[in-house]
């Protein structure tokens, strides 16, 4: 059997609870013990512990099949910061600053977040309407949050 990469599990759920990406855990790994990994293999450790998915899925806030090209898009980023704050999830104080003033944004606008998959853009900002319950305009057919391929 070839030998572990990780070291120090304890380290390792404290960055989870901590809510650290994996990005940074594999920059923090080959800085501090010179062992490269990769996404899968911190995905894998996750799942074997029994920890919390990473990415929360609401689909309150994203009842949308979110295409592959827009899911890096900033209110698809806001949606799911929303999301972990409703949940009680961990939250860094950059995201929790950047959804606050987003959603203030949303608020003075009197706006809703619509998404059209079939646009360049996918999601826009709309004027709120009294069906609005909530930061996004609902569809009439919830199509789940799955990314298309």
């Amino acid at each position: 059997m070839p030998p572990r990469k990780i070291q120090d599990e304890a380290e390792v759920i404290r960055w989870f609870e901590e809510g650290k990406t994996y990005e940074w855990m594999q920059a923090e790994y080959l800085r501090k013990y010179n062992i490269e990994t990769s996404v899968p293999m911190w995905s894998a450790f996750r799942r074997r512990k029994g920890l919390d998915r990473r990415n929360l899925r609401d689909d309150s806030l994203i009842p949308w099949k979110i295409k592959a090209e827009h899911r890096h898009m900033y209110p698809a980023i806001m949606l799911r910061v929303e999301g972990r704050v409703r949940a009680d999830r961990n939250n860094s104080e950059r995201d929790l600053n950047r959804v606050t003033s987003w959603k203030e944004m949303l608020a003075e606008g009197n706006l809703v977040v619509h998404y059209d998959p079939d646009t360049e853009d996918g999601f826009f900002y709309v004027p709120r309407e009294d069906g609005d319950t909530d930061l996004i305009r609902r569809p009439k057919d919830a199509t789940g949050n799955k990314a298309q391929d």
